[in-house]
């Protein structure tokens, strides 16, 4: 069988935790930012976790992580 290869577009997007989560940054944060509020653009910086239904995809994609 051969090896398993690791999907580019997401190991560039998701991270893996100690605790073994996914952790991704927000979306709308790379242009178009004049019209956005300073609230909102601050709001966007922070990261987040992938939920649990998209766990088991997000793991097929990164098989070595």
């Amino acid at each position: 069988m051969s090896k398993l290869k690791t999907h580019k577009g997401a190991s560039k997007r998701f991270k893996l935790t100690g605790s073994g989560k996914f952790k991704h940054s927000q979306s709308f944060t790379s242009h178009i930012l004049t019209k956005k509020s300073t609230k909102r653009k601050r709001h966007l910086r922070s990261t987040l976790m992938i939920c649990k239904a998209d766990h088991a995809s997000v793991r097929k994609m990164l098989p070595n992580s």
